[in-house]
């Protein structure tokens, strides 16, 4: 086992983009839309000549502002204005965004990111409202773009467009603010740049700040509620693993610091899920050879995501490896057993266990005798590490309860939250 330093930390823009960058990254036509709807905003914000403070809280939001539309169906729908409901993705997005301590004074800037102008009662230097306008520019600009034509020539027309929106729509003072920026070629070209995470990082108001180990679990949490989020059929199935793992961890001798991390790798270990359509992962069918490949390329995604994040390639691996197997027969890498360390290992087992525990669309959650059967058929295959195996049954009550309490609590949020949703469609809620 690697060991750590307790002063761990990461670069907050590095960590913003790259999971910002999971939820765009599944269909051609909504790829880099919060990053290039970041920089936008960014740089309407910085042309206006607001605070450092505001500045920043604009270019968070904007980065995470479609972070309630969880599915590709929904996001792809919201790209190309074919969405029959644009307030829902708004009012999830607001919910996620108050579990989180850091974004929680943001959040109703991403539940009013589609709010217009003539809806709102305060002032445009009123910091929300600025905020929210801001982004609701930049994130239409942004859906303007046709990808499949060079940037330059259709300036105009996007040009054309967003003063049709003057007044009603987005505050005259920022359509001028565009409007300055867009008479530049840079400003065009940058923002159709495949270079663009490169240029927010670098230019991105978070460029120097670092986020310590417990910032990271925070935002960490966060995704693993937007994972949850994405289907009702496994609603805790990513709380039940990041459970499973810190309590394995702790019960194998873990230091501390080791046993947040594999927390922090169990909240994200599905995070490349976001990539996988729902009409797979909630088919209660067999799924087909082709729908299958596609679900495989979830755990690349989430080694891609995590790897990009500088001080996170250790959290990377035991997020990322849960399917692959100490015989060489898992996916997507193929590691032999050298290759997979202990958190790794622990964290397969977690997985296994989480999964076939629970009920789905196609199954009833097995009872422990079952799950015993299972993991050392998996153990004796060569499949999963036996001495955690053994280190799960020989502590079974303690881990199951453990991993039950938690997922209780995840489900018990989904549940009401979900509720408040659909209360709030029906104006019973706000």
């Amino acid at each position: 086992m690697l060991l750590l330093k307790r002063d761990l930390s990461v670069n907050l823009g590095n960590l913003l983009l790259s999971l910002s960058e999971v939820t765009d990254i599944a269909n051609p036509s909504i790829t880099q839309h919060q990053h290039r709807t970041a920089f936008i905003a960014l740089q309407i914000a910085d042309h206006i000549k607001i605070s450092n403070q505001l500045l920043e809280n604009i270019f968070t939001a904007a980065l995470l502002h479609d972070i309630g539309a969880i599915s590709i169906e929904e996001k792809t729908e919201l790209q190309n204005y074919l969405a029959p409901d644009y307030d829902l993705h708004c009012i999830r997005g607001e919910l996620l965004f108050e579990q989180t301590p850091w974004l929680k004074s943001l959040s109703k800037i991403v539940r009013n990111h589609h709010k217009n102008w003539s809806e709102w009662n305060t002032p445009i230097n009123d910091p929300e409202t600025l905020a929210s306008q801001v982004i609701l520019l930049a994130d239409f600009i942004e859906r303007s773009i046709d990808k499949q034509q060079y940037i330059l020539f259709q300036t105009d027309d996007i040009i054309a467009k967003i003063n049709g929106l003057k007044d009603h729509t987005v505050n005259s003072e920022l359509i001028s603010a565009f409007l300055d920026l867009s008479r530049k070629e840079e400003f065009w070209l940058d923002l159709s740049s495949p270079r663009i995470y490169s240029i927010l990082l670098n230019q991105g108001p978070f460029r120097n700040n670092e986020i310590d180990l417990n910032g990271i679990a925070n935002i960490a949490e966060l995704f693993c509620n937007i994972i949850d989020f994405k289907s009702r059929f496994t609603s805790t199935h990513t709380s039940g693993v990041a459970a499973c793992a810190e309590k394995m961890a702790e019960l194998f001798g873990l230091t501390d610091i080791e046993i947040l991390l594999m927390r922090i790798a169990g909240y994200l270990h599905d995070i490349g899920k976001l990539v996988i359509p729902n009409s797979i992962l909630e088919k209660p069918d067999k799924l087909t050879p082709a729908e299958f490949a596609i679900i495989k390329c979830h755990t690349y995604y989430t080694y891609y995501v995590l790897n990009s994040i500088g001080g996170l390639q250790t959290i990377a691996k035991w997020a990322a490896y849960h399917h692959e197997k100490l015989n060489g027969s898992g996916y997507p890498f193929h590691c032999k057993s050298n290759e997979i360390d202990t958190g790794a290992r622990i964290m397969a087992v977690a997985d296994i266990f989480t999964a076939v525990a629970e009920d789905r669309p196609y199954r009833a959650g097995m009872g422990k005798d079952d799950i015993y059967r299972v993991l050392t058929r998996q153990a004796d295959d060569g499949c999963v590490d036996p001495r955690f195996v053994n280190l799960l049954f020989d502590n079974y009550d303690t881990i199951y309860n453990y991993v039950r309490e938690k997922q209780k609590a995840a489900h018990r949020f989904y549940e009401e939250q979900f509720t408040r949703i659909q209360g709030s469609k029906n104006g019973d809620g706000s």
